[in-house]
């Protein structure tokens, strides 16, 4: 149980000027410069991070090469490995209400989301991690008996992972956990507006026995560290999830350099249908609301198109308008909050103009649309809602990442599947119905690297997440992450 008294307790410690973390300690970039970090909740300036360059980059990589050559680490012996990574589990959970409300203050997310989503989320996928490490094998070809065909797992390298602002500390969990238990060096660029609770994991682990250069994180901007990052000729793999248009310049940067493997989970358009047999409207509503709404719409697998049967799409609507009309929108740190902030003044805007876009093409707004809570300086939205949108216009075609929702009506199960199959992105989806046939149908036909069915969300790190078309390639979290940080290497040994 989260106790509000120690929540503010921890929401009013200074937070000191953050550097980077390179080489197990902390350093100031190289040219001195600083980047201020502005709290979403208010809109004040919380402490400032390091403003990395490409020098700074250039130090990270060597130090991760290094030690990784060095085989401090990446020939440790699995059981011991397995250990230090438990060790970090142990004190992100010993820390867990800090470095929650310390990301909170960072990025916005309402806390009684943070907390399990973020440390909760990060702990478990570091003892995930942990356990598969003396539990993955290699293998022995079927050759013929003069022969003994070996394939072996090995580390890449050095992975760098680039990682967004919307849950920092999970997200870099997925990316982290398995290349550290593959043995890797990692180089870590945390958003410019989420980077506090990375650089204080980054001082967990090495408190924890990770080796000095094992992980390494470089704050700054990503036009500037991003593509350093990009272009660096000896990073091995690079593990992004953000927006595809960065995705875009990481694959070029790659063609660049050195062909570095590029690993992308990018946006999502995601489909959320409901047909009428579906089990209890009104439960679809309070999850389709959560679905969309939860962290202020900043989810990559956020239902942002309501697909629903003709036949019930009023009856549909106003359930939905409802739950969105009472979700209590405030101070992401009030435990009473149901939606925190917008994680920036530049985000909020971006979706405040989507709003004005979708009334210009003829959506109808329902409930919400406009910036509440102004007069606290920070960044919060009304959840919305518009229906009559159609499959053309630009909301229901583009990633808004904020807290709107259109709702789109289809006559049957082909129109849904026609609608839900025709946008760029695959990342997520589901559907709502009584029938199992259908359900199973719709997971095989809709086009989405996951398909929820009368749920949304709650998929754990026991499962990979990926997406097809332009919403990526490669997968996070499961066993099959361990694929991106490994190689396969064959010995052929005549007897």
């Amino acid at each position: 149980m989260l106790d509000q008294t120690r929540i503010d307790d921890l929401r009013i410690r200074e937070v000191a000027p953050q550097q980077l973390f390179i080489n197990g300690r902390s350093v100031p970039a190289r040219d001195g410069q600083v980047m201020d970090v502005i709290s979403p909740i208010d809109g004040q300036i919380l402490t400032t991070i390091a403003d990395a360059g490409s020098a700074d980059v250039d130090a990270a990589v060597q130090a991760a090469r290094q030690v990784f050559q060095q085989g401090s680490w990446s020939r440790m012996a699995p059981a011991q490995r397995k250990k230090v990574m438990h060790r970090i589990a142990d004190l992100i959970e010993r820390e867990a209400l800090a470095l929650a409300v310390l990301g909170v203050r960072d990025n916005g997310t309402e806390i009684n989301m943070a907390f399990n989503a973020e440390p909760g989320s990060a702990a478990g996928t570091f003892r995930f991690y942990a356990e598969s490490i003396d539990k993955v094998y290699g293998e022995i070809a079927p050759t013929a008996d003069s022969v003994l065909g070996l394939i072996h797992r090995e580390p890449v390298g050095v992975v760098a992972a680039i990682v967004p602002w919307n849950f920092p500390l999970m997200i870099a969990a997925w990316k982290m956990a398995p290349a550290l238990a593959a043995g890797n060096s990692v180089v870590l660029k945390p958003a410019e507006g989420a980077s506090l609770s990375l650089l204080r994991l980054a001082e967990l682990c090495s408190e924890a026995g990770l080796p000095d250069g094992v992980l390494n994180v470089v704050t700054g901007q990503g036009r500037v560290a991003g593509e350093a990052i990009g272009l660096h000729p000896d990073i091995d793999v690079l593990a992004f999830t953000g927006s595809g248009l960065v995705g875009r310049k990481l694959l070029e940067y790659s063609a660049r350099s050195n062909l570095k493997r590029v690993y992308l989970e990018l946006g999502g358009k995601s489909p959320n249908i409901v047909f009428a047999d579906a089990p209890d409207l009104q439960q679809a509503a309070q999850v389709s609301a959560m679905g969309i709404f939860r962290n202020s719409g900043q989810v990559c697998v956020a239902g942002s198109r309501l697909l629903v049967e003709r036949r019930i799409h009023d009856e549909f609507v106003a359930l939905l308008s409802q739950v969105a009309g009472t979700l209590r929108v405030g101070d992401p740190l009030q435990l009473s909050s149901q939606v925190g902030a917008v994680a920036s003044r530049e985000q909020l805007d971006k979706d405040l103009q989507h709003v004005a876009q979708a009334r210009q093409e003829g959506a109808e707004l329902v409930t919400g649309g406009t910036r509440i809570h102004a007069e606290t300086g920070g960044f919060y939205m009304q959840p919305t809602v518009f229906a009559g949108v159609q499959p053309e216009m630009t909301l229901a075609r583009e990633e808004v990442f904020g807290p709107v929702l259109g709702v789109i009506p289809f006559a049957d199960e082909a129109e849904a599947l026609r609608i839900a199959n025709g946008t760029e992105y695959g990342l997520a989806a589901a559907v709502w119905t009584g029938s199992l046939s259908r359900a199973h149908r719709m997971i095989r036909a809709v086009q989405a690297g996951v398909v929820h069915v009368n749920c949304y969300g709650g998929a754990d790190v026991t499962v990979p997440l990926g997406g097809v078309k332009q919403s990526g390639n490669g997968v996070d979290k499961s066993l099959h992450a361990l694929d991106k940080y490994t190689d396969l290497k064959t010995a052929w040994i005549q007897l």
